[in-house]
């Protein structure tokens, strides 16, 4: 293994991504990692197989572009991770891909790609927040655009995944709602840590997203007259954009009830804003979609009018049974005028054997696939979600406004209604 110290640039460039992260010393919602969790550091010229094109030497391994090596990997604890890799390239780039052997036909890429500086020397890259489960995992690091050598990757947990929360079950019975739980985002300052924690990192978020999510950073999320803002920013150095997402995870999940966003939310091209619902048994990327997920607002900036802000709001079910990866996921759009300048009331009527989707008080979306587990994981909680993601596999699909200035997703509340 090569004993390299990291140059002051690259002590620059590590520090510069805390900083992004906004990483403090603790974790609202998730706890922090634990002291005694070593960071597992894996030599890669102890890879258990790989293709055709990849050369091994005593202290790196060598892989060719669309070539690949096979590693098996501990993971000690369950958790969000940051994927340490000592390696050099010209212009090529890794990426990592977890459950290798899933029965599903899936592509699990947890790192997205990660690069190097050009100039063909060893030195660390970065990228933070990989979810992954505790156990033994078998990886593929793959290399793309160009030969890149790899001495080693370390994975060094952030934070520990923490299941603990209270469950909310609504009442379903009966012809009035009545309102049990809700942030009505009074005050300033940062979110309520009490109700919200934060969801960090740039891995991609497996759909390929540009941000790095932060935590703690009024730049980021905030509250102000009476809103939650959540903000997207440009670094002017380096061209990478920060944002945020909040998560009921550890702290509420929710099960069954009328569940609402007032909401604005951005028109420019390359964004993606979101209030959604996430199964809280997820644990790492092969949880998904088995935990279910429930997206009440989801909007696109490139399918929002630049001048008049009229555009569509998607709501969708995914399941294990129908899902947008295998292109038969079951969703609805409806058009709505005004959608930056105005607020509108999106949400989702959740009942134990079927979902609805509303804007401002109209149905316009209907879930009713509940034959089994595979169809219907919607009788277990799911925890609150709110983010706006730049780029991405939609967001991304007709590129960034080149012009696009610290977009931002405005909340004027969320709040949870039982049937009585």
């Amino acid at each position: 293994m090569y004993n390299r110290l990291l140059s002051q640039r690259q002590k620059i460039k590590r520090n510069k991504a805390f900083a992004y992260l906004g990483i403090m010393t603790s974790f609202i919602g998730c706890k922090q990692a634990a002291k005694d969790v070593k960071d597992n550091l894996i030599q890669v010229e102890n890879y258990l197989s790989s293709s055709e094109h990849v050369q091994k030497t005593e202290t790196y391994v060598s892989i060719a572009p669309d070539n690949f090596i096979t590693i098996d990997v501990d993971v000690p604890t369950t958790g969000r991770y940051e994927v340490e890799v000592m390696g050099s390239s010209k212009n090529g780039r890794i990426w990592i891909e977890d459950y290798i052997n899933n029965t599903d036909d899936r592509t699990y890429n947890i790192t997205g790609d990660i690069g190097f500086d050009h100039d063909n020397s060893f030195h660390s890259s970065y990228r933070f927040g990989s979810p992954l489960s505790q156990g033994s995992h078998p990886f593929k690091i793959h290399a793309k655009n160009d030969t890149v050598k790899i001495d080693w990757i370390k994975l060094k947990p952030i934070i520990v995944h923490d299941s603990t929360y209270e469950v909310v079950e609504q009442k379903m019975e009966g012809d009035q709602w009545e309102l049990v739980w809700s942030d009505e985002f009074d005050g300033s300052g940062l979110p309520d840590t009490s109700k919200w924690s934060y969801n960090i990192g740039n891995w991609g978020w497996g759909n390929n997203e540009l941000q790095y999510y932060t935590a703690f950073d009024k730049k980021t999320a905030r509250l102000e007259n009476g809103n939650l803002i959540i903000q997207a920013h440009q670094n002017e150095s380096d061209s990478t954009w920060t944002s945020a997402r909040l998560t009921t995870q550890g702290k509420y999940g929710f099960k069954y009830g009328k569940i609402e966003f007032r909401a604005k939310v951005p028109h420019d091209r390359g964004t993606w804003a979101a209030g959604w619902l996430l199964g809280s048994n997820y644990k790492d990327e092969l949880s998904w979609p088995y935990c279910g997920e429930i997206d009440v607002l989801e909007c696109v900036g490139y399918e929002i009018n630049d001048t008049t802000y009229a555009g569509l709001n998607h709501a969708t079910c995914h399941t294990r049974k129908y899902y947008f990866k295998q292109g038969n996921q079951i969703g609805s759009d409806t058009t709505l005028n005004n959608m930056t300048d105005s607020f509108h009331t999106y949400a989702v009527e959740w009942h134990p054997d079927v979902i609805y989707g509303l804007v401002d008080g109209k149905r316009y979306y209907t879930y009713d696939k509940n034959a089994d587990d595979l169809e219907w994981p919607f009788s277990k909680p799911q925890d609150i979600i709110l983010n706006l993601a730049i780029g991405g596999g939609w967001g991304g699909a007709r590129g960034l406004d080149p012009n696009m200035k610290s977009p931002e997703y405005i909340l004027d509340y969320v709040r949870v209604y039982d049937l009585k």
